[in-house]
């Protein structure tokens, strides 16, 4: 059974793809959203945020991987590679969160989180980010993402 959130979701890419081509409607495919892996759940929160009109990147701090390997021929005819390669470290500081986002003109962080636990830098980044006037949610499911979000735009716009 999918969940209501995810369906919604779902409604919405159509309507965001239907508007983006000339194909009538039923024949534009529907995304299938899931939010039981981190991946799947940071693609729901970012397409989300996208197709509400709003700015979303997901960030990656794992660095860049360069390949040092070369492929090398024997006397046979045999092709093999040899060597291996090695990780860059990231440019990103330490604790960044996993997508950044402007809603409304307002910077937002958001943590995915699936089973494990923030570590300290990611508190002490979450904290940076409240103190300058930023937002840093942390999500564990879509629904959770959806109730932040709400609560965020309904504040926003008593505010205004």
């Amino acid at each position: 059974m999918v969940k209501a959130s995810l369906k919604q979701l779902s409604d919405l890419q159509h309507a965001y793809a239907c508007e983006r081509t000339r194909v009538p409607p039923q024949y534009v495919v529907r995304t299938k959203y899931t939010d039981t892996t981190a991946n799947g759940l940071t693609r729901c929160v970012t397409d989300w945020l996208i197709f509400n009109g709003h700015r979303a990147d997901r960030i990656s701090s794992a660095g860049r991987y360069i390949d040092e390997s070369k492929i090398v021929t024997d006397i046979m005819g045999h092709r093999k590679k040899i060597g291996s390669g090695k990780y860059i470290k990231s440019q990103t500081s330490n604790g960044y969160a996993d997508i950044n986002a402007t809603i409304f003109g307002f910077s937002v962080m958001i943590e995915v989180k699936m089973k494990d636990k923030m570590s300290e830098a990611q508190i002490k980044f979450a904290e940076a980010e409240r103190k300058a006037g930023g937002q840093y949610w942390v999500s564990h499911n879509f629904d959770e993402f959806l109730t932040d979000y709400n609560s965020f735009i309904k504040n926003k716009s008593l505010n205004l």
